[in-house]
């Protein structure tokens, strides 16, 4: 299997699917072709909470608003699973994931990890890597077996420690305070922090930047257009809607800071 992620949109991605199956026989899936264009933290965060659950795979990841730059190409192998993508710590977050290490942690102190830089001096162009070094590059691993990695004639063997890093910021709480970070706003106007979900247990209600609102287990827990908390599937507090937009309700976006205060 070989999975595409990318902020391209359409009709891009097409032209990385006739490049894997022309090359490979491998079943492509698509994880999302609409992440927030060039943000390369968001894509993280999502690409974390979806890829552990794939079974081995190799995964195609292209947010990538460096492209043609001197950034490298890399191909990331963690244990039975494949990451190909470009060094702009966009797969590092899900990688640490797949190797059962904490955000943070040095990715070369895990077992069974080991990473290469693609050549990419013969793409076809400088804008569409995606098509031209990626989906290739992804196409030969699978084929050639995410352990055989480094037999390919055009990886080179890196340092895991030295690919760009990115980590997700981690909220500060003190007592019944807690100041975070909204890190996504989903399709649903869920506005997902990076408080973890245990700051609201056995809360009923906290202020959300001073305005009291109830703490819920489901989005049905208070009716339908009024605001609520919750924890989300991915275990960090959201700022919520029943059946609305969070976001447009408490006034939030991505990289805004937000304060809860247990009632």
């Amino acid at each position: 299997m070989i999975t595409l992620a990318s902020d391209f949109g359409s009709p891009y991605p097409s032209a990385m699917r006739g490049v894997i199956c022309a090359e490979s026989d491998a079943r492509i899936e698509d994880v999302a072709h609409d992440f927030p264009r060039h943000d390369v933290r968001a894509a993280a965060f999502w690409l974390r909470e979806v890829l552990p659950y794939f079974p081995p795979a190799v995964h195609c990841v292209v947010v990538d608003p460096g492209v043609g730059t001197d950034r490298d190409a890399i191909v990331l192998r963690v244990g039975e699973h494949a990451l190909v993508a470009p060094d702009n710590g966009v797969v590092l977050p899900v990688a640490r994931e797949l190797a059962g290490l904490a955000p943070g942690d040095p990715l070369d102190t895990a077992a069974d990890v080991a990473a290469f830089v693609v050549d990419d001096e013969d793409a076809a162009s400088s804008t569409f890597h995606g098509r031209d070094v990626f989906a290739p590059a992804a196409a030969a691993v699978h084929d050639a077996g995410v352990a055989d990695a480094d037999s390919l004639a055009r990886l080179t063997s890196t340092d895991p420690g030295s690919l760009v890093d990115c980590t997700l910021p981690e909220a500060t709480i003190e007592g019944e305070r807690a100041e975070g970070e909204v890190l996504v706003v989903d399709d649903f106007g869920n506005a997902i922090t990076n408080v973890p979900g245990d700051f609201l247990a056995g809360a009923s209600a906290v202020t959300v930047d001073g305005t009291r609102t109830p703490v819920g287990d489901t989005f049905a827990a208070v009716s339908e257009g009024d605001r609520l908390v919750t924890v989300g599937s991915h275990g960090n507090v959201e700022c919520d809607v029943n059946q609305g937009r969070g976001d447009e309700a408490f006034g939030l976006a991505p990289g805004d800071t937000v304060v809860l205060e247990r009632c």
